[in-house]
């Protein structure tokens, strides 16, 4: 190769070599504590331009993408970054850490890329701050198209909080059909189950100060796996006062018949409500421990400021709600789901219904996403190919199109089962399922959706039905690792 030559590739290449050579290094030398990743690197790489950052947020300020698009169409371009990247930070989650965490995104990448969610909803962010990107995108914005389709989302807050930014990201999927931006995860609240299934740690870190550099870094940095995630819907009488979470929203009108097979008289007046869950779905004694404890977190937040002081009113809460200690001494019984539920199960590759027997002594059962439960159990466990060829299981992922359905026996059964010296009681695996609730010596049943906790009630004359059933949409995750 002739000099010229050389110093010609030199010219072309030798900038992208010299980065390169850089963050291979760094990766080795500041992977765990964030030291040795040059700042001022890592923001040349996810900052956007400024006038596309500033657009964004007048457009979600105005609610109107239209208008912050046409007034950032005159504006210059800068360099493009690589991936660009978007903060969702929760700050009434982590206790203390939340406001400081936002400040501290802040500078390391701009004000205007880092949202709090108790500002900014992750809806209000799609609906204007994306679509702004893709106004101008369409009118011959090469920038904006280019940081559209590399924008990079992250999430700090627990389990709830990411569920609600993946939900509000798969409705512009399931409406619009836009391509989603995958999504990693800064672990703040108590259980983390989502963060741990995708390796980005069960609490959040100690120097979280220089460890936020090495977030951001894997943000942009490391592969993008998927995520199934499940549609529910409850079928019910009305019911005057019932409160719902979050997570679940009222239908309109709705034919029952539609989702079940109806052989009794129906309740003059249905209420249907819909969600979608990303980890687990839960009916029992877990589900009336969490209710119990979301409302003392409610009613006096001071004492849940941190995750070990949650354990621990959680552990509390197991106790006195009757889980370790039954108050049916004589008919133990009667405290099984058995008596009050049942269920049916629609198999991989089939449209038939088929009918599973609920073991008397369960007295939770959960429909499982994720291999993460309850901070960082496995009940599930790993099956060997011998069992899960005897049951005709299959292994368990989080992209499968299938639910684990397992159930907990009393407190001590499922305080062994989440130090994992055991696995719950395996029930069934299935692609879509039916539950029917019908009351009996029980008025009430406690539920649960990726920790969001209610109260329903359920009577003798008229069945509640749930049916779940895959969303035909998979979200996009980030590995930690």
């Amino acid at each position: 190769m002739s000099n010229s030559t050389t110093a010609e590739a030199v010219a072309r290449g030798g900038t992208v070599a010299a980065r390169s050579s850089v963050w291979d290094s760094v990766r080795v030398c500041g992977i765990f504590s964030g030291m040795g990743i040059d700042k001022q690197e890592l923001r040349r790489r996810i900052l956007m331009p400024e006038y596309l950052r500033s657009a964004m947020v007048a457009a979600i300020r105005t609610q109107d993408a239209d208008g912050a698009a046409e007034a950032a169409l005159q504006a210059g371009t800068d360099e493009l970054p690589e991936a660009p990247v978007v903060v969702f930070v929760n700050s009434r989650s982590g206790g203390r850490h939340g406001p400081q965490l936002k400040l501290r995104l802040q500078e390391l990448i701009s004000e205007e890329q880092v949202f709090d969610l108790s500002v900014t909803q992750p809806s209000q962010f799609v609906r204007y701050g994306l679509t702004c990107l893709e106004n101008l995108a369409a009118r011959g914005d090469n920038c904006a198209k280019a940081v559209r389709e590399n924008l990079r989302i992250m999430v700090a807050g627990g389990d709830g909080t990411v569920g609600w930014v993946l939900g509000s990201l798969g409705e512009l999927f399931l409406k619009e059909r836009e391509p989603v931006p995958p999504t990693g995860i800064i672990p703040l609240g108590t259980g983390n189950d989502l963060s741990r299934s995708f390796n980005w740690g069960g609490s959040f870190p100690f120097a979280w100060r220089s460890a936020m550099k090495h977030y951001l870094l894997k943000a942009i940095s490391n592969p993008v796996r998927h995520l199934d995630s499940w549609h529910v819907r409850i079928m019910m009488e009305k019911a005057e006062g019932l409160q719902l979470p979050y997570s679940l929203k009222p239908m309109g009108e709705y034919d029952l018949s539609q989702d079940v097979d109806i052989q009794r008289e129906l309740p003059e007046s249905i209420s249907c409500c819909e969600g979608v869950f990303y980890n687990y779905f839960s009916i029992g004694m877990d589900a009336q421990v969490a209710y119990g404890f979301h409302h003392l977190r409610n009613k006096k937040p001071y004492l849940a400021q941190g995750p070990i002081s949650n354990k621990l009113i959680y552990a509390g809460y197991s106790c006195t709600q009757g889980w370790f200690f039954t108050p049916c001494v004589k008919t133990p019984s009667l405290r099984g789901l058995k008596n009050i539920l049942s269920l049916y199960i629609r198999k991989v590759n089939s449209k038939e219904w088929e009918k599973i027997t609920v073991p008397s002594s369960v007295r939770s059962i959960v429909i499982l996403n994720l291999d993460s439960y309850g901070s960082g159990s496995h009940p599930w466990g790993n099956p060997t190919p011998e069992y899960l060829e005897q049951r005709k299981f299959f292994e368990a992922h989080t992209d499968d199109g299938m639910l684990e359905i397992f159930g907990l026996k009393q407190g001590w059964h499922a305080s062994v089962v989440m130090v994992k010296l055991i696995s719950a009681k395996h029930i069934a695996q299935a692609a879509a399922i039916k539950l029917e609730l019908r009351g009996g010596d029980w008025n009430k049943a406690y539920m649960q959706m990726d920790g969001e906790p209610w109260k329903q009630p359920i009577n003798r004359e008229h069945s509640t039905f749930i049916k779940i059933e895959r969303v035909p949409f998979q979200s996009r995750m980030i590995s930690g690792k």
